[in-house]
């Protein structure tokens, strides 16, 4: 879940590289964008994620990059990604890696040095949310270690306390903090452990592949 005003690098699970975006869901005033580098045609230049999947990732290049271009990204200093430019919009350009990456291990805290906030992570699962005695389905868009977003058919009431239920996590209290178009935003009551979550998150990566493989 994310501020309206703020831009942040989204993660996905899937195994597919990010489309082309909605240019009408693209104005932001702020931008948290993660850093990286891409290396093309001998050159090293900084960039910044907008979007990144297992399958490849959407950027902000600051020189040009044609399609067809083949280049490395590194997203972590010394651990470069090969891939390719499938797409140019705009300042965007949308890259398909040679072969999918470990997003979760991309987003696993490292042992040395400071613990940095696990972002919001895109996930597709079903879902239920308890307010009161009615229990409703929904589908889980993405999840934080503070709160998650569902989409489902049932009203939920803005303020209201419920569980959030997900198969392989213990039922997590919340609140819903906002609605719209039948998306909810559930703060949780308390921070989930981060472990906890990339083991989840983990999971949901190997049900991923398996979806892919066929």
């Amino acid at each position: 879940m994310e501020d309206e005003l703020i831009e942040t690098t989204r993660y996905s699970l899937a195994q597919s590289a990010p489309k082309r975006p909605d240019r009408r869901s693209s104005d932001r005033f702020l931008s948290l964008l993660r850093v990286g580098a891409v290396i093309a045609g001998g050159r090293r230049e900084l960039c910044l994620i907008r979007n990144i999947s297992a399958g490849g990732m959407m950027i902000r290049a600051y020189s040009p990059l044609a399609e067809g271009t083949r280049l490395s990204i590194e997203l972590t200093q010394g651990n470069p990604v090969k891939g390719i430019v499938a797409w140019v919009d705009g300042d965007l350009t949308g890259v398909t890696f040679d072969a999918a990456i470990d997003v979760v291990a991309l987003l696993t805290p490292s042992s040395e040095g400071p613990r940095p906030r696990l972002p919001r992570v895109d996930v597709s699962c079903a879902a239920s949310v308890r307010e009161g005695a009615q229990v409703a389905r929904a589908r889980a868009i993405n999840i934080s270690p503070g709160g998650i977003c569902v989409e489902t058919s049932a009203r939920l009431s803005e303020g209201a306390e419920v569980v959030v239920s997900l198969n392989g996590l213990a039922p997590v209290p919340g609140t819903v903090r906002w609605c719209a178009d039948g998306a909810y935003g559930i703060g949780f009551n308390r921070a989930l452990v981060v472990s906890t979550l990339v083991g989840w998150l983990q999971d949901q990566q190997r049900q991923e592949r398996r979806s892919a493989a066929g």
